[in-house]
């Protein structure tokens, strides 16, 4: 029962991932009302650096950036959380990259433009399987 009491009470913590910082301003706003705790990072090196020094129960996770490639993002985050649920986000219609991504542990992905409302369904679902 205190589990759940649990789950009731922490709210999801995300880490948002993707190089178009409007993209990523306008959905870490969206997202932040409904109740989920999010951290924004601009670049897959930054995101990296942060999830070293925090604690995400999913990150949303862009394929293609300017700086890193999100598949090597992924594999690098595997290895420092491994229980992290990481969806990935790709604008480039790249369904084959992406599945790509599952292979290497993201449990789901969406294309740009995505329906928010399936994002934000997918971050939930993602955090009751790691919970």
């Amino acid at each position: 029962m205190a589990e759940n009491d649990d789950i009731g009470i922490s709210p999801i913590r995300l880490l948002l991932v993707d190089d178009e910082e409007d993209f990523v301003n306008v959905l870490a706003k969206r997202i932040g009302k409904r109740k989920i705790q999010v951290r924004k990072s601009c670049s897959g090196f930054n995101a990296i650096q942060i999830l070293r020094q925090e604690r995400f129960d999913v990150a949303v996770l862009d394929l293609k950036m300017e700086d890193m490639d999100g598949i090597e993002v992924l594999k690098i985050f595997r290895k420092i959380a491994p229980n992290l649920q990481v969806i990935m986000l790709t604008g480039h219609g790249s369904e084959i990259a992406a599945r790509e991504g599952m292979k290497y542990g993201a449990v789901d992905y969406l294309i740009k433009p995505c329906d928010f409302d399936v994002l934000v369904d997918k971050i939930q679902q993602a955090v009751s399987r790691r919970r």
